[in-house]
């Protein structure tokens, strides 16, 4: 198992603008000193190219970020915003494409996130990475792929980027009411799974089970998997989620769906999204091995 990352991600800091910002450099930084103790092998991460940027977004919305022409509570607008998001979906671009040439699992740990992103930078993401790896994906190496978002926060942006496509399949599980307050309703390719504030373990993989139930009638070539860790009990500090999933949910989610991929002989690949607690590094890690767990079963 392979991770992609970069120290480069660790420049970009928005709690210097924005004091108490929870998407900070030690979330990834702090993971990959784990995951190197535990032996896991690390990637060098690659920036994308604009051409690539624009087989998901508008040119427009290159532009906006580009120039830094855009204000939000949450999502810096700084001179080098386009850097470091091209560097995070460069990173997913190399986690689908290896997941697709050597048929094993890869994960992207870098920063920032993405799934918010679609028209205009949100919800502390610039570049929309999923959308953008799957749509590199489907200009040659596949032609049918499924995305599982499992960020507390629904994947607005990424629905919103391959709504109507017949190709794509998105499910997203999340916590509703909660920002973006999107994802009520499920609507052509894209199945919306909300669940309560509260919602516990059993209640989560329970949604999960339904999820992977339609990933397998659909039949992808491969899943892309928006890995958001802020379904974790103790995200509640940050009023960033209500779940109350543990420690331990993670192994049983991986290996969940790591069971459905061979199950569908279909390789798979994640990229971090959300997830802000000081335990951020014990759930990847627990995720990684429950991936590696439905491997091996």
């Amino acid at each position: 198992m392979k991770i992609i990352y970069s120290e480069k991600c660790l420049e970009y800091d928005p709690s210097k603008l924005l004091g108490g910002h929870p998407e900070v450099p030690e979330r990834v930084s702090k993971t990959y000193d784990f995951l190197k103790q535990k032996g896991f092998e690390f990637i060098e991460a690659s920036p994308c190219s604009e051409k690539e940027i624009l087989l998901a977004h508008s040119e427009n919305h290159l532009n906006i970020v580009k120039s830094a022409n855009f204000s939000g509570h949450d999502t810096v607008a700084f001179p080098d915003s386009l850097r470091y998001a091209r560097l995070s979906a460069g990173a997913a671009i190399q986690a689908a494409e290896l997941a697709c040439k050597d048929k094993e699992f890869i994960f992207s740990l870098t920063r920032p996130p993405g799934h918010h992103a679609s028209i205009r930078p949100a919800g502390f993401c610039y570049l929309n990475s999923m959308a953008i790896a799957i749509s590199k994906l489907l200009k040659g190496r596949v032609t049918r792929a499924a995305i599982l978002d499992i960020d507390v926060h629904h994947g607005n942006g990424t629905e919103d980027l391959i709504y109507g496509k017949d190709n794509v399949l998105f499910i997203s599980i999340h916590q509703y009411p909660l920002y973006p307050l999107s994802g009520l309703e499920s609507r052509l390719n894209c199945i919306n799974i909300p669940l309560n504030p509260g919602t516990t373990e059993e209640q989560y993989l329970a949604a999960l089970n339904k999820a992977l139930f339609h990933i397998e009638r659909f039949g992808p070539e491969i899943l892309g998997i928006s890995a958001g860790f802020d379904t974790y009990c103790e995200e509640d500090k940050y009023d960033l989620g209500d779940f109350q999933l543990k420690k331990e949910s993670y192994r049983k989610i991986g290996e969940m769906i790591s069971r459905t991929c061979k199950q569908l002989k279909i390789p798979s690949f994640a990229i971090l999204e959300g997830g802000y607690s000081e335990d951020l590094p014990e759930l990847i890690h627990n995720f990684l091995n429950g991936i590696k767990d439905g491997e091996s079963s």
